[in-house]
């Protein structure tokens, strides 16, 4: 029997349909993410609905389930915010969480597919981690920014914005990258930011001084700044219906200046078509780790000389 063709373009269409709806919506990744920062609290990997191939890594170190954060997080902290993909299958998590006595400041970045988390990246900083110029010195602070009590005092909004506010998740990402495009050009106006735009680095405000002639804000200072390239740049989280994107990437420095990389998550606020703020976490690895170590950029980013083969071409 012959099947009309309209028949076979209704079965089609009908396919195509069901194909295109997210494996995970927005309230299947809250609860996957959920379970997960869960049972790292728990110290129970058992408690996430984990893949069988369950990749992790903390601050781009490959950990497995119950070594790492799964030992040291005790609690979500005072802050917390989430973020959630349906298109990509990603969720994420930004504020802080505790580490016995301590706070840390974290984003935390879950994949899911079929149901079952494949991917969890963790980008944390921590009081007295190495800084720009390497660990600190006997007697002197580390050189990294580390302000919890700031960033529970400044927090990112938690919100939803109505459906004609939202942006496509393309723009979205190309507002962010923007941002990233006027820092390797050295150019400010590049960026598509609001006048006093707010960005807070491990919950400190590095934005809003006073020079004498102008406030700064993210688009200040550029000319000087020690970043040769925005390099591995990922957008894994475009919330279109929070208005924010999350961007990971390294930024590397001027050839031949001896500080170091710094592997950064940045969350950027969108409201209509320019930046509104900034919130990271990030780390500064020693020049021998291999980052991001996520793919499509598995590798160094640079691998330093000392690391060549004496005597290769």
């Amino acid at each position: 029997m012959l099947v009309p063709r309209v028949l076979l373009t209704c079965a089609a269409a009908a396919l195509a349909a069901w194909a295109a709806v997210p494996d995970c919506d927005r309230a299947c990744l809250k609860s996957a993410l959920d379970q997960y920062l869960n049972a790292v609290v728990k110290h129970d990997s058992a408690a996430a609905p984990l893949f069988i191939g369950f990749r992790q890594t903390d601050n781009s170190v490959v950990v497995r389930p119950g070594m790492g954060v799964w030992k040291t997080v005790t609690a979500l902290g005072k802050l917390q915010r989430r973020y959630l993909d349906p298109v990509s299958g990603q969720a994420g998590y930004f504020g802080l969480v505790e580490e016995g006595s301590e706070a840390a400041i974290a984003t935390v970045r879950v994949k899911v597919e079929h149901r079952k988390i494949t991917e969890a990246e963790w980008l944390i900083a921590r009081k007295g981690d190495p800084g720009l110029n390497g660990p600190a010195a006997p007697g002197q602070p580390a050189g990294n920014f580390f302000d919890p009590e700031n960033l529970a005092a400044n927090p990112p909004p938690e919100r939803t914005l109505a459906k004609e506010a939202r942006l496509p998740r393309e723009a979205l990402m190309a507002i962010t990258n923007s941002y990233f495009d006027g820092i390797t050009t050295h150019n400010g106006s590049i960026i598509m930011a609001y006048p006093g735009c707010v960005r807070v680095e491990n919950g400190r405000m590095v934005t809003g001084r006073n020079t004498g002639q102008s406030v700064t804000d993210c688009t200040s200072n550029l000319e000087t700044i020690n970043i040769q390239n925005v390099a591995a740049r990922r957008y894994p989280i475009l919330d279109e219906e929070a208005g924010v994107a999350l961007a990971i990437a390294v930024f590397l420095r001027k050839p031949g200046t001896p500080t170091r990389r710094n592997v950064f998550s940045e969350w950027f606020v969108i409201d209509k078509d320019k930046i509104r703020n900034i919130y990271s976490a990030m780390f500064y690895p020693p020049p021998e780790a291999p980052v991001p170590n996520w793919p499509p950029f598995d590798g160094n980013w640079p691998l330093p000389a000392t690391l060549g083969v004496a005597g290769a071409k």
